[in-house]
């Protein structure tokens, strides 16, 4: 196999890691700490986060490993039948599908309207906001985390 495959797994491994720690943070105290800040200011907190959260080491972790996934669930197709490229495969697709895919169809979608919310008018929206966005969050959390755990599994086996 590639030299490089078992680099790119740790790599992929590491960074569903990293994910899944910033998403269980928010699923398990940051989320319960915002929901307990009046509307507006939950409000306010969570659009200064959305604005923050875009910064290059956050963003390179998170698009790095989408990219990282691409490619090796690629790769991951050359050899079908050995079990570390089925685990290679799924791993890559939990990461996609539960945890960029989750972010850009359910995540985003919300953050976007939050920030669209006029003063004034947050309280009609936070605890709907917060009950949504915190399910998504779990999903998202969830598979990065099983990702992590399905990379290091290929880990064992390359």
């Amino acid at each position: 196999m590639n030299q490089a495959l078992p680099i790119l797994v740790f790599t992929a491994a590491i960074g569903s890691g990293i994910i899944g720690g910033v998403f269980f943070a928010f699923s398990t105290f940051v989320m319960a700490a915002l929901g307990r800040l009046p509307a507006a200011h939950g409000t306010a907190a969570m659009n200064a986060i959305n604005v923050t959260v875009i910064n290059p080491f956050f963003m390179t972790a998170f698009l790095g490993t989408a990219l990282l996934c691409l490619l090796i669930a690629g790769g991951s197709l050359v050899w079908p039948d050995a079990i570390n490229g089925k685990l290679i495969l799924a791993a890559s697709l939990v990461y996609l599908i539960g945890s960029f895919g989750v972010t850009m169809v359910c995540n985003v979608p919300l953050n976007d309207q939050l920030a669209q919310v006029r003063s004034g008018a947050e309280t009609a929206m936070w605890a709907r906001y917060l009950e949504n966005w915190t399910y998504w969050n779990h999903v998202r959390t969830v598979a990065s985390i099983a990702s992590a755990v399905l990379f290091t599994a290929a880990l064992w086996v390359i």
